[in-house]
């Protein structure tokens, strides 16, 4: 963007509501140009503005070749993001970005995937898992861990259900607590990964979700023998400005809007495994 501090006006082409309190909004940017020369990865986010509300740090879920629509999974928690709730198709709002560095994803061609995700915050890994999925040939086996405290929890199904017809594709499913008709695991996602399939020397890690399950979860990896360096994760902050100014998410030496959202464990290990940093 030419100034990063102004947004830029964006049309919500459509709105999809995927679950309660959960829904996508479709934006085309209202200058053809920019449209035109927007370009993101995944794992980036955008800066999206409501007059009178504020502006959100919103993870990118559409594919980086998609250079008609830039699509964002919202969950509405708070007063920008129960205001975007209300918007419908044809009303127009503030968009700035992308900003911050996303998956390793040209680092991990030819390479095993393992993507773990937690709770409700899946959408950062999305877009890693659509990116892959449209181009299946140019990666190793690729595993699909999601967790959610409550078999109601799960949202995309069918997602998960087209990602699981992939090739050398596995998708492992758990809650913490299901209803009875619930068919996958019940329990921990942890309880899941010997069933994992990947070379621990040839593997590119990435997760995202609460921090205690990503703690575990690494620990789980490098204990499989997976190195730091091919562990990778995505933070959350309270990212107001998205350049590093403001401070709110600072995190030890590093900002995790510009110097993430997304970090190697080796980067990140020190902070990351002091409880509640």
């Amino acid at each position: 963007m030419s100034n990063p501090h102004l947004p830029w006006e964006a049309r919500i082409v459509e709105r999809i509501q995927e679950s309660p309190g959960l829904f996508t909004l479709r934006l085309q940017l209202s200058d053809a140009a920019a449209q035109g020369d927007y370009r993101f990865a995944p794992g980036q986010f955008n800066m999206l503005y409501l007059h009178g509300a504020g502006e959100v740090a919103i993870s990118i879920v559409s594919d980086p070749e998609d250079e008609s629509l830039i699509d964002h999974t919202i969950r509405a928690v708070g007063r920008v993001t129960r205001g975007l709730e209300q918007l419908k198709a044809g009303e127009r709002i503030g968009l700035r970005g992308p900003y911050g560095r996303g998956w390793p994803l040209a680092a991990a061609e030819g390479r095993d995937i393992v993507v773990i995700t937690g709770g409700l915050g899946c959408a950062p890994v999305v877009s890693v898992i659509e990116y892959i999925a449209r181009r299946r040939h140019q990666f190793g086996r690729l595993n699909i861990v999601q967790g959610v405290k409550h078999s109601s929890d799960l949202i995309w199904r069918e997602r998960y259900a087209a990602w699981s017809r992939l090739a050398d594709t596995r998708v492992l499913l758990a809650a913490d607590a299901g209803e009875p008709w619930w068919p996958f695991h019940i329990g921990r996602i942890t309880d899941l990964f010997g069933q994992l399939q990947f070379d621990p020397r040839r593997v590119s890690v990435m997760m995202c979700g609460p921090e205690g399950m990503m703690r575990v979860a690494a620990r789980n990896m490098g204990a499989a023998g997976v190195n730091d360096t091919d562990i990778w994760l995505s933070m959350e902050r309270n990212m107001q400005c998205a350049l590093g100014h403001c401070g709110h998410c600072q995190y030890g030496a590093k900002f995790i809007c510009r110097d993430g959202p997304v970090f190697s464990f080796d980067e990140v290990r020190e902070l990351f495994e002091v409880k509640g940093f």
